[in-house]
């Protein structure tokens, strides 16, 4: 461990649209802010090909391009963005001690914490191979790409049924595939996919590959009872089976929720700790959008600059 300690007025751990609005507002409250990007720089945008429903766009942005907008108007205000990712971190007293990368230790007077949420994916190689070319993990950001097509969704939960429920407004076909014979969702989602004539539920089944050409064409699955393997024509597949938060270094110190989502005070996004807040999908499982993360994201690093007043 380096001797050396470094300590911030405000300190961001991510760089997705949360950490560089936080940034961004930190920056201009003359907080000196550091961002470290973590494991993804940019966050989830950065395996997303198109954004078309973030303002200030109307032509449209490839996610790696936003998040490269955000992070040169961070640091046109004086954001010091560095390389690295949180290993541990000790909340019990101020300065917060934040490990970076397992070796260096810094201090933070505040901390925000925008480290995300990353889907749960499948562990298909053609799912790896086709992402942003007909595989996505988020109907609201994508669907639109998918209006007037046949396309799949995987999962029987809450997520899954919501996301079918969202693409049979646009698109002509959906399936959606489940490897029980009944959903895990809760009766108002599953009444909602029953009641969608467009909606098929294809049961006791798994995707066992993603085929296409430069963009998917169609998804191979298996019946798990019989093991028979057919093919589903479909133009775009969706894998609906959940998200898990970045939130385990935080385990014992932040409060959180069963899947582990930071718990913030209403209103607010301040966390159990005074001066320690989080933003965007660390804290939000219900609208995670680019546009909402940024929200809290401002919201972040003004509680930050009224928290540091008040002391």
């Amino acid at each position: 461990m380096s001797d050396q300690k470094e300590t911030f007025k405000c300190l961001i751990l991510g760089s997705g649209p949360a950490g560089y609005t936080a940034a961004i507002y930190a920056a201009r409250a003359d907080l000196r802010p550091v961002i470290y990007q973590g494991l993804q720089p940019g966050g989830q945008l950065t395996i997303t090909t198109d954004v078309e429903n973030y303002p200030g766009y109307p032509e449209g942005v490839k996610g790696p391009d936003m998040m490269i907008d955000f992070q040169k108007q961070a640091e046109r205000f004086g954001t010091d963005v560095r390389f690295g990712m949180a290993s541990s971190v000790d909340l019990s007293k101020r300065p917060f001690k934040v490990v970076i990368d397992e070796k260096k230790e810094v201090l933070a007077e505040t901390l925000i914490i925008a480290t995300g949420a990353s889907a749960k994916w499948l562990g298909l190689e053609s799912e790896q191979k086709y992402n942003g070319f007909g595989v996505s993990a988020c109907a609201t950001c994508d669907g639109f790409f998918y209006r007037g097509l046949t396309v799949a969704v995987v999962g029987g939960g809450d997520t899954a049924c919501e996301e079918a429920s969202y693409l049979a407004k646009l698109c002509k076909k959906v399936y959606l595939i489940h490897r029980r014979d009944e959903l895990r969702a809760s009766k108002a989602m599953q009444h909602r996919v029953m009641k969608a004539e467009n909606i098929e539920i294809i049961w006791n089944h798994l995707p066992k590959e993603i085929v296409g050409d430069k963009t998917v064409n169609g998804v191979m699955i298996e019946d798990v009872k019989t093991g028979i393997i057919s093919r589903l024509d479909v133009e775009g597949f969706f894998v609906a089976i959940g998200h898990k938060p970045n939130s385990d270094i935080f385990k014992g110190q932040l409060e959180m929720d069963e899947n582990g989502y930071l718990i913030t005070k209403p209103d607010s996004t301040q966390t159990n700790v005074p001066g320690v807040f989080a933003g965007g999908d660390i804290q939000d499982h219900v609208y995670r959008q680019a546009v909402t993360a940024a929200g809290t994201g401002c919201m972040a690093a003004i509680e930050a600059e009224r928290f540091l007043a008040d002391q």
